[in-house]
């Protein structure tokens, strides 16, 4: 398999056309916030992570950068937390992560030029990685953007309009993987700064971990 190329907040890749000035894209971003928290023991989005509930730190990291943003979730408690922050949100009860795939991508819309999947339990997520993924999607909107660190992929991946189709119709259970796994030559990488950007929350002890890097 070819490795993926990697970018700290620039174009590559093959661009729509030479020398186009794609600044103008439309970007949405879809917050995955449906998981049961099996391992966690409960909603772990809403589990105090330096004072505030999880979620809120990435909400904070992709507020105001996205045309249209939307959070998909399972949980009530979590509708209330973005009802209050005025983001908006889908509450449902359907089984899959592909229903959770669906659901955002519909009430953002399909008209977008890109969308970023974002999981709801990275609290470290920064600002600073959001916004160049969403500058390299619009300044090369062809390709599959993934956040990584030292070359190793992670989440959030954005996901170009031609993917649409197949993030609609993805098998029950299923997510953006079977995408990256059927164009890894599409994906291009965006490095974050820090390691700790690209970890998630899924046990109590992860949690108490990933809060010692609040003080580095």
């Amino acid at each position: 398999m070819k490795p993926a190329r990697t970018h700290a907040a620039g174009p590559a890749g093959r661009p729509p056309s030479p020398g186009r000035d794609r600044q103008d894209a439309l970007l949405g971003c879809v917050i995955m916030a449906s998981g049961e928290g099996r391992r966690f023991g409960g909603s772990k989005l809403m589990a105090d992570f330096g004072g505030r509930p999880m979620l809120e730190w990435v909400l904070d990291a992709a507020e105001g950068i996205f045309s249209r943003w939307v959070v998909v979730t399972r949980h009530p408690d979590i509708k209330i937390l973005c009802q209050r922050r005025q983001v908006p949100v889908v509450l449902h009860g359907l089984p899959s992560r592909s229903d959770t795939v669906r659901l955002g991508l519909t009430a953002v819309g399909l008209d977008l030029s890109g969308c970023m999947f974002c999981p709801g339990d990275q609290p470290l997520l920064s600002r600073e990685s959001v916004r160049a993924m969403a500058q390299c999607a619009a300044q090369d909107p062809e390709h599959i953007w993934r956040l990584a660190y030292s070359g190793e992929a992670g989440a959030p991946v954005l996901f170009p309009q031609w993917a649409f189709s197949r993030l609609m119709a993805l098998p029950p259970g299923k997510g953006g993987s079977v995408i990256l796994g059927e164009y890894p030559e599409q994906v291009r990488l965006t490095s974050a700064r820090r390691p700790y950007e690209l970890r998630d929350v899924d046990t109590p002890e992860a949690l108490k971990d990933l809060e010692g890097c609040l003080r580095r």
